[in-house]
């Protein structure tokens, strides 16, 4: 397009749009942010790494042009342009930059995780790909809500081949969510172009497959990325659902503000996109339409120079992040909870209870849904979500597709945007295909983002052996999911506290993974209050009180463990069982008191014996509890390997009641 068409269009621009010199001043603002922040980096003021927007300015200016104030966004690793043109402020993005208390994130975060949830900016992320799904999230928010508002959602070319990727297109296409998903692709990632990352050139041609418009857009002309980030952002609000806008544009600096790495990219790619800088291509447009002359020009360039420094010296002098920071940020604080009823007359098993427990969450707060494969006609694998769907409708007992990594990560979305979502993963093992939203986001953006938000997301799953189903659905990983800073684990062994801890669980504003023991699915039914009610997380409980040995057994194993000890109560042998139900956080008082009056220990737990959840327990008490003990703790898993199929080796690796029986004989009487 010439200068004179361009013209031509910039008369044709709608009058609510921001004025062209504004947009002008705002692509220099960001160069000049991004400019000096290369120079604090090469002067090692800067640490670690940060990734500069500098050539890809007018997509940043020309999407921020026609977003609503209330639109979500969600951005990349390379997204300080995004931000500033949302209207982030200078200083505690440089603040956090440097590693400041008075930072987005107090520092915790970086450069990749800057996040101004005031102005929702949901995020950046550091692992390419993975705001998609969030995207989605809070697109399904607004869509509940029915508030009108838009998720702007940035990725680079290289994100574009990411499962996250896909898995969340494929989903706000299904759905028909109002995203508008932006692709930046700038020609190379780290070094590749894009021979070496897929098979297509134009990322656009993908939109048809996913169900979506696909549109190849001039990401250096902010007048063309105006118009068709307007154009798809009007299509998400008619209802019309997701846009892919591929944004052909140029990075005209390395990946990262490192300096280790040799560049190696195509010398000819370079001198092609060289030219096309959009800052100079605008400045040519001002200056054709009487808008820019030299002397405005210059004073445009010292005001944001100026801008840009004062965010740095006031960057500079603020108080480091400090220690005090580092725990507060990982966990929002837990709720409290009356003592719940007693059992009464009414019986309910386990899924019964989970069912009642979600019924009654749903009913008492609108913002809880419930998603996951299955979950909505069917009632669920498991039957926990039957009748469910009947009660509250497609929308909050919403069917997914085969997507983990997906509706994982867009119940993160939702739940960063004012939802309480329940997430089914039919099997604890299927978290292996979802584990970067569990492992780098679900756990971290809290902590990532200072402790400013809360997440409240409820990650449901069937765990452990016993029915026949194989080493890939038969997994326990309750240790695995412990020692992630940032996820709540709980477990629970019976009926009632099943139902009162997945309650207080969907009440928390944190993200709890509730695992569900196949083998308590057959249990018989106990006494189940039928009114609502909560158990306080981090709350372990006596079963049964005895004086000779601790038993410390975690889900299906405690019914094992109160067999034991009627059965060795004829033989003098007193057992004291304690159930952790939470085993993050774990109540060691209540496992100390009880070592303390019995000086021995057993610990039993279904997963894997070696580096299982059991050795944190027992570790605990040889720490705090040694001079209590008469003897060593003892403990009792299944052996390293994975569960069999066939149903004999399938019993005989799961632990049961003759192992627990005999260790504890042998403690009490070597």
């Amino acid at each position: 397009m010439s200068l004179s068409d361009v013209a031509s269009a910039a008369a044709a621009r709608p009058a609510e749009r921001p004025p062209l010199i504004d947009q002008y001043r705002l692509m220099l603002l960001i160069r000049s942010f991004e400019e000096r922040a290369a120079v604090l980096f090469e002067q090692g003021v800067i640490f670690g790494t940060a990734h500069s927007c500098v050539g890809q300015e007018a997509i940043a200016v020309g999407a921020a042009g026609v977003m609503r104030e209330t639109d979500y966004l969600v951005g990349h690793h390379r997204s300080h342009g995004h931000l500033i043109a949302a209207g982030a402020d200078l200083h505690r993005m440089m603040a956090e930059m440097f590693g400041k208390r008075t930072g987005y994130c107090k520092g915790l975060g970086g450069s990749m995780h800057i996040a101004d949830l005031s102005l929702d900016i949901l995020g950046c992320n550091g692992i390419v790909g993975a705001g998609i799904p969030h995207a989605c999230g809070a697109a399904l928010t607004a869509t509940l809500r029915g508030t009108d508002q838009a998720t702007l959602a940035f990725f680079g070319d290289g994100a574009a081949g990411q499962g996250a990727t896909h898995e969340g297109m494929n989903l706000a296409a299904t759905w028909k969510l109002p995203v508008v998903f932006i692709c930046e692709n700038n020609q190379f990632a780290l070094s590749a172009d894009w021979r070496t990352q897929r098979a297509v050139e134009d990322l656009a041609d993908r939109a048809a497959g996913y169900g979506m418009p696909g549109e190849i857009v001039d990401g250096n002309d902010v007048l063309a990325v105006e118009d068709a980030v307007g154009r798809a952002l009007d299509l998400a609000r008619s209802g019309g659902g997701p846009t892919f806008l591929e944004l052909k544009t140029f990075r005209r600096m390395q990946h990262s503000m490192r300096a280790n790495l040799p560049d190696v990219r195509d010398r000819a790619v370079v001198d092609e996109w060289e030219p096309k800088d959009p800052l100079p291509r605008f400045e040519s447009l001002l200056r054709e339409a009487g808008e820019l002359d030299d002397e405005r020009a210059a004073a445009l360039r010292s005001e944001v120079e100026a801008q840009v420094e004062a965010a740095v010296t006031a960057g500079l002098a603020d108080e480091d992040a400090t220690v005090d920071d580092l725990l507060p940020a990982v966990f929002a604080p837990h709720r409290r909870h009356p003592a719940p009823p007693r059992g009464g007359g009414r019986e309910l098993a386990f899924m019964g209870a989970v069912r009642e427990a979600l019924d009654l969450e749903l009913a008492a707060d609108r913002d809880v849904i419930v998603m996951g494969e299955d979950v909505g006609r069917v009632g669920g694998l498991f039957r926990a979500t039957e009748g469910l769907y009947e009660r509250y409708g497609a929308e909050r007992i919403r069917d997914t597709p085969l997507t983990e990594s997906g509706f994982v990560g867009c119940g993160i979305g939702a739940a960063l945007t004012g939802l309480r979502p329940v997430v089914e993963l039919q099997f604890s093992d299927f978290a292996g295909v979802a584990f970067d939203q569990i492992l780098n986001q679900a756990a971290k953006l809290r902590f990532m983002m200072g402790g400013t938000p809360s997440m409240p997301l409820v990650l449901r799953m069937a765990s452990g052996g016993g029915v026949r189903l194989g080493a890939q659905h038969s997994q326990s990983l309750e240790a695995l999911f412990s020692h992630i800073p940032g996820l709540v684990v709980v477990m629970p062994s019976n009926p009632f506290d099943a139902k009162g801890l997945l309650a207080a669980a969907i009440q928390d504003d944190n993200p709890v993974i509730f695992l569900e023991q196949k083998l308590l699915f057959f249990g018989d039914p106990v006494p189940v209050p039928e009114e609502r009610y909560a158990i306080e997380l981090g709350t372990a409980k006596v079963v049964r009180e005895g004086s000779d040995v601790t038993v410390v057994a975690l889900g299906a194993m405690v019914p094992h463990a109160l067999r034991v000890a009627r059965e060795l109560e004829p033989d003098g042998i007193d057992v004291e069982v304690v159930d952790p139900r939470t085993l993050v956080p774990l109540d060691t008082g209540t496992i100390a008191a009880s070592v303390a009056k019995t000086h021995r220990a057993v610990v039993v737990h279904e997963a894997v014996q070696f580096g299982g959840y059991g050795a944190e327990v027992a570790a605990h008490i040889g720490e705090h509890c040694f001079w209590e003990l008469d003897a060593p703790v003892t403990r009792i898993g299944a052996p390293s390997h994975p569960m069999p199929y066939q149903k004999d080796l399938e019993l005989m690796t799961l632990p049961g009641p003759a192992q627990i029986a005999a260790a504890v004989r042998l403690l009490v009487r070597p």
